[in-house]
């Protein structure tokens, strides 16, 4: 029979687990299918979670300023506090789900997420609520670290970058519909309302994942060792030069797609004059074009061409993109006007769903050993380094949007230089198609 990913074990101990046989196309049975369908639903949710608690929040920072009076820049450490603890959160879950199994360090993160979040809603000060979505950002760091883990437990070769595939489809809806759940909140209630709705968001997963999501680490595979294991086991990871190529390379990718969402609105609006509306519309129509190319790679790509081709030609279009969009942007063409500085940027948006899933897969394609050590420095890496990108957007002030430009060319052509000399693929050290 083939290797379908899963182990007979666990096949016999946890029904619910899908095997990749059970997953493929034209060979699932009906319950499979739900099954399979239960499974992308939960893990879905657990991805999407980070994003809704950034997101959600956004439209009411005027309101917490005037709220807990404070100044604007002391509310905005609320975003900082929480980015960083999904950054550095990543790096404390990856290593316990890896000796623990997946399934305890993940309902203790959402556990604490729930009761951090509730504390967000209740605060009285500016900087109470800076801590605690500073551990809101940690805990919800174990969906994002374990969702990955549990699909490298339960998928392999092909099957796992389709499965990542369509998880971009869920996870980058999120984003886009975030501000506006957040604006519709703010509506009926105030801006704690929203921490609210989070905190009854992350209790229906925890039930969700306390109740359907079975343990997919067999004790037999778990790491005994303490922390000192763990460094040990990420130093592993980091001297791998085609594990540390894909990590790099989809960090910078993403750095760059940070690049668009920390500048967009200012670019869009203040330089090229669009109505919030327009640049809502060119936002929901770039995160479309994204999840629709992902969901080709998963669906169309993999098991025709090799993973690294695939990346190969998203991270050369998605170059191809930054440097036009410099071109535009410096006016070397002239006033090219917006149309197509917009058309730059869905080119380049969406050949992020050749990028993201498949460095993530053949990253974790070469760490069965240590799924959530690698998983943690995959995630920790992307929020790092897109942390740093984002800032830089805006180096020239407001009346220019070369900075963006120049921010996603330097990340965009990195990552190329990255994936060629470090993973090497005409090596065929990557996936096969």
């Amino acid at each position: 029979m083939p290797d379908s990913g899963v182990s007979r074990a666990q096949q016999e101990q946890h029904p619910y687990i899908p095997t990749t046989e059970s997953a493929a196309p034209g060979l699932s049975t009906p319950a499979a299918r739900r099954v399979g369908l239960l499974v992308t639903l939960v893990l879905g949710g657990l991805t999407a979670l980070p994003p809704l608690s950034m997101d959600m929040y956004l439209p009411a920072l005027p309101a917490v300023t005037d709220s807990l009076q404070a100044p604007a820049a002391t509310v905005q450490l609320t975003l900082t506090a929480c980015l960083t603890g999904m950054a550095l959160g990543q790096l404390v879950v990856g290593p316990m789900s890896d000796r623990w199994g997946r399934r305890r360090p993940l309902l203790l993160g959402m556990i604490v997420y729930v009761v951090a979040t509730a504390i967000c809603a209740l605060a009285p000060t500016a900087e109470l609520l800076i801590g605690f979505r500073l551990l809101q950002g940690l805990a919800g760091a174990a969906g994002i670290v374990i969702s990955r883990a549990v699909v490298r437990d339960l998928f392999d070769g092909m099957e796992m970058a389709r499965f990542f595939s369509t998880l971009m489809l869920i996870s980058g809806v999120a984003p886009v519909i975030a501000p506006v759940i957040g604006g519709q909140v703010l509506r009926f209630t105030d801006w704690r309302g929203i921490f609210v709705v989070l905190v009854a968001v992350g209790a229906a997963l925890t039930f969700v994942v306390w109740k359907f999501l079975h343990e997919t680490l067999p004790p037999a595979e778990r790491h005994t060792g303490g922390i000192t294991d763990a460094l040990r086991t990420m130093r592993g990871l980091l001297a791998d030069r085609v594990f540390t190529g894909y990590m790099v390379a989809g960090s910078l990718a993403f750095a760059a797609l940070f690049a668009y969402v920390s500048a967009s609105p200012f670019v869009v609006q203040e330089i090229y004059g669009a109505s919030p509306q327009t640049f809502s519309l060119l936002f929901g129509i770039n995160s479309i074009g994204l999840i629709t190319v992902g969901q080709i790679n998963g669906k169309v790509l993999v098991g025709r061409i090799s993973l690294d081709k695939a990346l190969g030609f998203g991270l050369a279009v998605i170059s191809l993109a930054a440097i036009a969009l410099l071109l535009m942007t410096s006016g070397v063409f002239g006033d090219v006007g917006l149309l197509p500085v917009a058309a730059g940027l869905f080119v380049l948006m969406s050949c992020m769903g050749l990028a993201m899933p498949n460095t993530n897969s053949q990253a974790l394609m070469r760490t069965k050993h240590a799924a959530g050590s690698a998983s943690a420095l995959l995630g920790t890496s992307q929020f790092l380094i897109g942390a740093i990108a984002s800032p830089l957007v805006g180096i020239a002030g407001e009346a220019t949007a070369v900075p963006m430009a120049v921010v996603q060319v330097v990340c965009a052509l990195s990552a190329t230089a990255c994936f060629l000399l470090l993973c090497r693929p005409w090596r065929g050290g990557g996936l096969p198609g």
